[in-house]
């Protein structure tokens, strides 16, 4: 193999399961010419400083992850999703050598591929995972159909201002009270951060001149 970097050299010395795997899935992306780096404490592999492809051990396999594998055109069907909200990342699992010497073809396709991407310049859109509703909010609007009207209403930005408010105390008991003295806010359709008594030089927002009503 060539152009070897001797911090990965380093990595392999440790390596106590799937030592013959990741070899050669080390071999295979030499072979496509990319950089050889230690990122995140396991092989990376670059090109013009960009990471592309990825291999690392765990318990029940190793794998190969594509960094931006949701744009890859996958004809052959073996990306699958590292984790459920995983956005961009694809891998490929391997329990056995053989396994990688009968697909070392599809893998340097899947790697050129990649490749190819990262030189025509397309990126990956990442969709905004929206904040999960608290339990004791989603209690309440269930049981207030008037307070759910106005929360739907309200713009995503101000319900997730809210949401995290909420969700910052440990206690339930705590997230209740902060609920119950901001639904007023939420009938009126204010933001968290809204001005209430329309003093304010910054409407919508808040400037604090409320402090000023006696």
């Amino acid at each position: 193999m060539t152009n070897q970097n001797p911090k990965v050299d380093v990595y392999f010395k440790s390596v106590k399961k799937w030592y013959d795997e990741l070899q050669m899935l080390r071999k295979i992306i030499l072979d496509c010419s990319l950089t050889e780096e230690l990122k995140w404490r396991v092989p990376c592999y670059t090109l013009q400083g960009s990471n592309i492809v990825i291999i690392g051990g765990f318990k029940e396999y190793c794998a190969l992850t594509f960094v931006k594998g949701v744009l890859l055109k996958d004809s052959t069907g073996i990306l699958l999703k590292p984790g459920e909200s995983t956005q961009s990342a694809r891998l490929i699992r391997f329990t056995r050598v053989q396994e990688i010497v009968n697909l070392e073809p599809v893998l340097k396709a899947y790697i050129n591929e990649a490749i190819d991407v990262e030189k025509t310049g397309l990126k990956v859109i990442f969709k905004k995972t929206p904040e999960p509703v608290p339990e004791e909010l989603q209690s309440k609007l269930d049981e207030i159909p008037a307070l759910k009207t106005a929360w739907n209403v309200l713009t995503p930005g101000r319900q997730r201002a809210y949401i995290l408010y909420f969700s910052a105390p440990k206690q339930s008991k705590s997230k209740q009270s902060r609920i119950e003295n901001s639904m007023l806010k939420i009938l009126a359709g204010k933001g968290i951060n809204d001005c209430t008594c329309g003093l304010s030089k910054r409407l919508p927002a808040c400037d604090g001149s409320h402090k000023a009503i006696r």
